[in-house]
């Protein structure tokens, strides 16, 4: 059951199936490791549905691969250069996220990101669009000790835009969002729109509220 937010002075996302649909470069980068190994290619759909899980995700599809595999850090490795190479050239934000975050910045609302992706790729990824210029605080996996499901990197977050955690709303495409959100404190919503796959049990997370588009957001905050 959705409900509408009341004492919100700031937004934060996550950003790959939030915000930006990365898959296609994410997808692309796997997939050349398999057209040099002379394997055939694989389609974005297959990639997709672990977009959100990064390099494991799209090792695991593509190869097969656990994290205790011996070649696991030297295929990873591989295919994080692949991804530097090209992580904007497919890469955009989902409809309707342009005009969300104008809605945001026209409320007077603060927002900002929190993604377990590493600033080796936050950083340059994020300060290539745009659409992140208005970010008041940019929060990598690497940026505090821990990453999600920590609640670290939002209150974090929150700690750079000088609100309280009570005041966030959290948002989200995958249960460690909302783990991390509950235990910061903050308000949490679970986006559907991103990466999930057909079994996952969203309401199971414990998410305040979800969301089916970018722009749903705005029936749950304030008017004005």
């Amino acid at each position: 059951m959705n409900i509408a937010f009341t004492g919100i002075t700031a937004v934060l996302f996550d950003l790959d199936g939030t915000l930006i649909d990365s898959a296609p470069d994410l997808g692309a980068a796997a997939d050349q490791m398999r057209t040099d190994r002379g394997l055939p290619s694989l389609s974005l759909d297959t990639y997709r549905p672990m977009a959100g899980a990064g390099a494991r995700g799209m090792l695991g599809i593509a190869f097969g691969m656990a994290v205790d595999d011996p070649a696991y850090d030297a295929m990873r490795e591989e295919f994080f250069v692949n991804y530097e190479r090209r992580m904007t050239q497919l890469t955009a934000a989902f409809d309707g996220v342009p005009e969300l975050i104008a809605q945001l910045e026209e409320k007077s609302l603060l927002w900002g990101v929190v993604t377990n992706k590493s600033s080796r790729f936050t950083d340059p990824l994020t300060g290539a669009m745009p659409l992140f210029s208005g970010a008041g605080a940019i929060v990598s996996g690497d940026t505090t000790p821990h990453a999600k499901p920590h609640p670290a990197p939002l209150l974090e977050a929150a700690r750079r835009l000088g609100v309280t955690p009570a005041q966030c709303l959290y948002v989200g495409d995958d249960e460690r969002d909302v783990v991390a959100g509950l235990a910061a404190g903050m308000q949490t919503v679970a986006a559907t729109y991103g990466y999930l796959g057909n079994k996952t049990d969203i309401r199971a997370w414990g998410a305040h509220a979800e969301i089916n588009s970018p722009l749903q957001l705005l029936q749950l905050l304030p008017s004005a």
